[in-house]
């Protein structure tokens, strides 16, 4: 057994409890072991970050690409907004994404000549957390005191696109030039199903709640993709347009920074390495026939990392979320409207949330999400009063504890799952870098299904997702 690595430690933030309360990582109990996702997928390309070049690599990986971008629109007397997403900052610490913001704000600087760089860093539902961000990072310094958070309750701006008037947040737009500064994680598969994943933020970061809402309810996954598109192509925001620079992630950690002028060529390489490298991750997560999964990450519910995938792709691991022959995921917010009070999918077409989950133990987690659909339908044990109070006093899990059973200590916890599902196997999801922290059954069960996977996904499955989206196998 090698031993665990380490979890993402504790943030200090008004959606998650005092880190002091955190007292014990389910990664630090016995029976708990790793192995590397290079284990698993040799195939896998080498990172810069986990690794010795640290920080300085992800700048030199930025200013490298962003020297080969045309930035002659930029003018010394214009200013620019940088757009950020509240997202970037969870992978691998939120230091890397942050150097990379940071760097493109100096390379504009040295090769236009400009200095009036602003950082605007949307969010979703949690409204202050970016404002969390820009100070734990210093972007607020390195901005000289033009970085602020967004939400999507500010003011908005009309966008006149060819589907009609749809609206983004004025003060991402209050600029000469916008550059669009994200990542390539695929994290919400079941939702944007891996179609202009790199286009997204438009329609959401940058956007106002009533456009937000567009996307996730009234049209339902997939089909409202073109919501962003539809901004992005706007005359509006293209007559703002000045590059995209992109952090580009592997499961297994950061391969570098992608920048281009042509955000749909970037966004063909971000499908292709979407597909290619984490479908391989999902496609395994799959084979797994039953276990306990344990929420110990500083992020919402649905946003908790393990091998580089969400809890909330996770649950519904029993579907190809790729294939977009699926017509709906087991979850959405769109889909989640359609299970009736029997606890299951009231549409034929809506598969059941991943029955190989036989319950999750909470041991850390934050508030700021809705997730009291996965506590009604996935039977959920908390660790700690504390954290429970935190939830019941969120607006939007005024149900979350209601569905879980309470236990004061993280053995407690670990303990009551075991003996209730009767299942040894247990994947951990928390953002260990390079890997994944789980027991031994499981990790030998995946180190078995890993080759075969590997097989599938490049014989048969990835040939199907990029036919699918009209991507070249060659992007």
């Amino acid at each position: 057994m090698r031993p665990p690595i380490a979890p993402m430690p504790p943030r200090k933030s008004q959606y998650g409890i005092d880190p002091s309360l955190v007292r014990r990582r389910v990664s630090e109990l016995p029976g708990i072991t790793s192995i590397t996702l290079k284990e698993l997928f040799p195939e896998l390309p080498d990172v810069i970050v986990p690794g010795p070049g640290g920080l300085p690599a992800v700048r030199r990986a930025a200013e490298a690409t962003l020297d080969a971008v045309d930035m002659s629109r930029i003018k010394p007397g214009d200013s620019v907004n940088v757009l950020a997403s509240h997202h970037g900052f969870t992978l691998l610490g939120g230091e890397p994404y942050a150097e990379m913001l940071k760097a493109i704000k100096d390379v504009i600087v040295r090769r236009t000549g400009c200095t009036d760089i602003r950082l605007r860093a949307g969010v979703g539902l949690r409204f202050r957390e970016t404002e969390e961000y820009i100070r734990r990072f210093g972007l607020d310094t390195h901005f000289n005191g033009k970085a602020i958070g967004v939400a999507p309750i500010d003011q908005a701006i009309p966008i006149e696109t060819e589907i009609g008037t749809l609206y983004g947040i004025k003060r991402v737009y209050d600029a000469d030039w916008i550059v669009h500064a994200h990542n390539s994680d695929v994290r919400e598969v079941h939702f944007h199903r891996q179609v202009d994943r790199a286009v997204k933020p438009f329609g959401m970061s940058y956007a106002r709640i009533e456009t937000r809402s567009t996307y996730h309810q009234n049209m339902g996954p997939r089909a409202a993709n073109f919501i962003a598109r539809a901004i992005f192509d706007s005359p509006f925001v293209q007559g703002k347009y000045a590059f995209s620079c992109f952090l580009t992630m592997s499961p297994n950690g950061i391969m570098g920074v992608d920048a281009d002028r042509d955000l749909y060529a970037l966004n063909e390489r971000v499908t292709f390495t979407g597909c290619s490298l984490y479908g391989r991750v999902m496609t395994l997560f799959g084979e797994i026939d039953e276990c306990i999964v344990a929420l110990d990450f500083p992020c919402p519910v649905v946003y908790v990392f393990s091998a580089g995938v969400i809890y909330a792709n996770f649950a519904g691991a029993n579907t190809d979320l790729y294939d977009l022959e699926l017509p709906l995921p087991a979850y959405t917010w769109y889909t989640e409207a359609f299970y009736g009070k029997q606890g299951r999918p009231l549409l034929p077409e809506i598969p059941p949330l991943n029955p190989a989950i036989k319950m999750c133990v909470q041991n850390y987690a934050w508030t700021g999400y809705p997730s009291a659909f996965f506590s009604e339908h996935i039977p959920t044990v908390i660790v700690g009063k504390e954290q429970a109070e935190l939830f019941d006093r969120d607006a939007q899990n005024a149900l979350y504890t209601s569905h879980a059973k309470i236990l004061d200590t993280t053995e407690e916890a670990m303990a009551y799952a075991r003996k209730t599902t009767g299942s040894e196997k247990v994947l951990v999801f928390d953002g260990a870098f390079g890997g994944l922290n789980l027991t031994e059954p499981l990790a030998e069960l995946l180190l078995k299904k890993a080759p075969a996977v590997s097989r599938r996904v490049d014989e048969e499955l990835l040939p199907k997702w990029l036919r699918q989206r009209g991507i070249s196998s060659a992007a």
